[in-house]
């Protein structure tokens, strides 16, 4: 009986698509809100360049005037600034030994394409936590974030329904945008211990997550830990953009080394995945797109959007 090669399964213009779909699918991000996408960041996606720009308007300001009929009122102006995104370029490699039990599946390219998107949900949500270590890690950040431990000195500051609000407030009236947050398995357990939890079944996946106060809780163990002292993020809808590009080499290829009798799929991934409102400086890049400790160095992030208008807010407990 011939041998079944990956070739004879990846149609790459099926294939490329029903990958990026899954991976939205299945990314607890992209389900949350916290990740979001529109036409025209799509489009920025698939341009040239390294970098992307997004010039915004900032608010007006400035105190208002008493109407005389004698004295004119005094124009002021409207300022512009920029926003900028980096793209990043990544890529995979497997031999056909990591992925022959799947071809006894009885749709083998969907079950290769399900193992595919669930590696680029697990490689998307390590960029977003780089991604956060290095905005935070910048000075202007500091208003978004709070440290509970005293420096790691306070044992009693667990993260707890106090907390939690109290993080919230860093963004004032804003606040009431926050729907979703990022939290170590330690900190959902305490949670979960203090009975904080409810829990909901997300009706595009059938699968049940845990909220508090509303807000989705989602458990990803990437998140800084240090000395016992725990960093959480609360998310507002949207505060990561998104968007897939397109990348000038083959998407998808698949290759076979015939001395070696393995076969072998390759795949690409062009995407843009932004803190809004956080410009990214490239000045601290050592290849041609930003790896995940490129992502996390401080000097690579500064914020130009006022410090409400940014729907992210970091929080530190000791669990």
């Amino acid at each position: 009986m011939a041998k079944t090669l990956i070739s004879d399964v990846i149609v790459p213009e099926v294939f490329n698509p029903y990958v990026v779909n899954r991976t939205t699918e299945l990314s607890a991000l992209y389900q949350s809100g916290i990740i979001s996408t529109n036409p025209e960041l799509q489009i920025l996606a698939s341009g040239g360049g390294r970098t992307v720009n997004m010039p915004f308007w900032n608010d007006l300001d400035g105190e208002d005037e008493v109407l005389s009929d004698t004295v004119a009122l005094t124009p002021d102006k409207i300022d512009a600034d920029q926003d900028v995104a980096v793209k990043l370029f990544r890529g995979k490699a497997w031999a056909a030994n990591d992925l022959a039990g799947d071809l006894a599946g009885s749709d083998p390219m969907a079950a290769i394409g399900d193992r595919t998107a669930n590696y680029w949900v697990r490689r998307m949500q390590a960029a977003t936590i780089a991604t956060l270590n290095g905005v935070f890690a910048s000075s202007s950040m500091s208003g978004n974030q709070i440290d509970f431990t005293e420096g790691g000195t306070n044992a009693e500051a667990k993260a707890d329904g106090n907390s939690i609000i109290e993080g919230s407030q860093l963004l004032g009236d804003a606040q009431g945008g926050l729907t979703a947050m990022v939290v170590h398995s330690r900190v959902y357990s305490n949670l979960k211990i203090m009975r904080l939890l409810e829990y909901k079944v997300d009706p595009a996946t059938n699968t049940e997550f845990a909220t508090f106060d509303g807000k989705r809780v989602i458990v990803d163990d990437g998140v800084p830990v240090s000395g016992g002292a725990y960093t959480s993020y609360l998310f507002g809808p949207g505060a990561l953009g998104y968007a897939d590009g397109t990348p000038a080499d083959i998407q998808t290829e698949t290759d076979r080394d015939k001395l070696a009798g393995d076969d072998i799929l390759i795949n690409r991934k062009h995407f843009i995945l932004h803190p809004r409102g956080v410009a990214f400086t490239s000045s601290q890049v050592s290849g041609k797109s930003p790896s995940n400790a490129d992502l996390a160095a401080a000097a690579n992030w500064d914020r130009v959007y006022h410090q409400k208008q940014i729907r992210i807010v970091k929080m530190i407990t000791n669990g």
